[in-house]
């Protein structure tokens, strides 16, 4: 039911967005005299502040056809090199790349928003690095013949994709987890590096991630861990209308995944509106853009497998099984002890309202096997969750520590690269508003 009334609420809404887009044609037209008036204005700024807000939206794309390297531009072109049945490894191929540039699997959260999230992420890195990616299904486009998804499929997602990238003789790649994969990705090297695995990657960089959600827990944690987890399979989650291809399965809507996060600024949200409404009464549309590019990726959400949604819940957030050293992966104990050739990068955010500070760091501290000079802390000043991922600081302040991290751990090879930093295009949060 709670579905069928989402999708009846939000037919309704498309409508009402048309209408208002119309609308705020008619007040701008030309051959309108209210258009130039003060009333004409205001009128059409609030029908296109609603028609966007309300509008319909589904996967975004990522969008690359070139990238920026030593001052040339190089044509990008998106592959898919493999397929599975709740997600797709994605590289972004540079014929004009160096053949030298490390591999890198950036592993991109499954949390309510598509890969399209980290593209600033991608983007920044494109220059220096073969990049791939994790591109998950949304979970309502998957029909039930296609099986079950959970947090140990993700974990062998990860281990395939990781040995996909790296046939043997060729060098080590290396992993990149951005939010939520930071557990799956670190029990995934856990696990490789116990089996001593071929394609053992050389590096784990980890940005915003709750390996120990008892560390600083934030609002989002304490939801999780003062509520019983049968109260999240009896309210939360959903069965998907006959209207998609996954009719029948039960998913964690992404549509309460922003929600939630939503209320949690919601009043940054609102003088974001109230500020794009603004701009446009001012004429300032460079402004309005920005801020209309922003949630146009902010309002794209996917739906999580509940399966994969419930056993998040109970592994990371509510018994910290990898922190205390009992998470297991099909009967096999995950030892982060294990871990004793792989360097690790722990990245966190001092304003960071997702995963409080300590809880990626947590990574370092398990890693008892781990010679110290191979770990590696930054705390980011001033930086909230989407920050560390997106914007100005991460292009400037991150990202070059990121890449001379994993071009330290390159085996024998130069820092060739260093510098070559593609054109962007912002996508910054507003004022006061995060990513979650």
């Amino acid at each position: 039911m709670l579905y069928d009334a989402y999708e009846m609420g939000r037919t309704w809404l498309n409508g009402a967005s048309a209408a208002a887009r119309l609308g705020a044609g008619w007040w701008t037209n030309p051959a309108n005299p209210f258009a130039y008036t003060g009333a004409g204005e205001v009128a059409a700024a609030a029908l296109d502040v609603f028609s966007h807000a309300a509008a319909p939206r589904g996967k975004p794309d990522f969008g690359f056809t070139s990238t920026l390297i030593d001052g040339e531009p190089v044509p990008l072109i998106e592959v898919i090199v493999d397929r599975k049945p709740f997600g797709q490894l994605k590289r972004f191929e540079r014929p004009g790349g160096s053949p030298d540039d490390p591999k890198l699997l950036i592993v991109a959260p499954m949390s309510g928003h598509f890969a399209t999230l980290l593209r600033g992420t991608v983007e920044r890195l494109l220059p220096s690095h073969d990049v791939y990616i994790t591109d998950w299904r949304d979970a309502k486009m998957a029909p039930l013949s296609d099986g079950r998804f959970d947090l140990n499929d993700y974990i062998d997602y990860v281990i395939d994709w990781l040995s996909l990238i790296t046939p043997p003789g060729s060098p080590r790649a290396h992993l990149l987890a951005v939010c939520q994969p930071s557990v799956p990705v670190y029990a995934a090297v856990a696990l490789m590096s116990a089996q001593q695995h071929r394609a053992l990657p050389a590096t784990l960089t980890m940005m915003g991630g709750p390996v120990d959600t008892r560390r600083a827990p934030t609002a989002v944690n304490q939801l999780a861990m003062e509520r019983p987890f049968a109260w999240f399979e009896n309210s939360v989650i959903a069965t998907v209308p006959a209207m998609y291809p996954g009719s029948g399965r039960k998913v964690y809507p992404g549509f309460l995944q922003l929600a939630g996060f939503m209320s949690m600024n919601l009043g940054n949200h609102m003088i974001s509106h109230w500020e794009m409404f603004k701009h446009l009464v001012q004429g300032d549309g460079d402004s309005a853009d920005a801020t209309k590019t922003f949630y146009d990726e902010y309002r794209s959400v996917c739906d999580m497998t509940a399966e994969f949604y419930l056993q998040t819940i109970d592994v990371v957030f509510q018994t910290h099984q990898l922190p205390r050293g009992v998470m297991q992966h099909r009967g096999v104990t995950v030892d982060p002890g294990a871990i004793t050739d792989v360097s690790i990068f722990a990245i966190e955010g001092e304003r960071d309202d997702i995963s409080g500070i300590g809880q990626t760091k947590a990574a370092l501290d398990i890693a008892v096997n781990l010679a110290e000079e191979r770990k590696r802390y930054f705390l980011v000043p001033g930086v909230g969750h989407y920050g560390i991922f997106n914007g100005r600081r991460w292009r400037e302040m991150i990202a070059p520590q990121l890449e001379e991290f994993i071009r330290a751990n390159c085996a024998a090879s130069p820092l060739h690269g260093a510098g070559r930093h593609q054109a962007h295009v912002d996508m910054e949060a507003p004022e006061g508003v995060d990513f979650a």
